[in-house]
């Protein structure tokens, strides 16, 4: 059974960091694409990061330069570092594992950003 576990989220003032991380288990971690995707109130969910098995990195413009996506092979979890953040930032963050037949998906975590 694939299980995805985010943790990190919280309350933070604009111009400052969190780090999100999503703890991964039955699903063979190097081989897929691993992403981060958020949903902000009253609004669709949109991706926001991903890092192919390969290690290759996609921003979308909102993040690019202030988030970083990573992850840690031998814990089966994958990051996103936040920094400067903005309150256009708020959103609960999903993290996703990507395989060819399926796509998995944590619960999610609450962002929020004052201003």
């Amino acid at each position: 059974q694939v299980q995805l576990v985010e943790s990190g989220g919280g309350m933070v003032q604009a111009g400052g960091s969190l780090r999100l991380s999503c703890a991964t288990s039955g699903v063979t971690f190097t081989r897929h694409v691993l992403g981060w995707f958020r949903q902000a109130p009253g609004q669709e969910r949109v991706f926001a990061a991903s890092m192919s098995a390969s290690g290759v990195t996609v921003y979308a413009d909102s993040v690019k330069g202030r988030f970083t996506i990573s992850r840690d092979n031998a814990k089966n979890t994958v990051y996103l570092q936040m920094n400067s953040l903005i309150p256009e930032d708020t959103a609960v963050y999903y993290c996703t594992v990507l395989t060819l037949r399926n796509s998995y998906w944590g619960q999610g975590t609450q962002v929020t950003v004052s201003s």
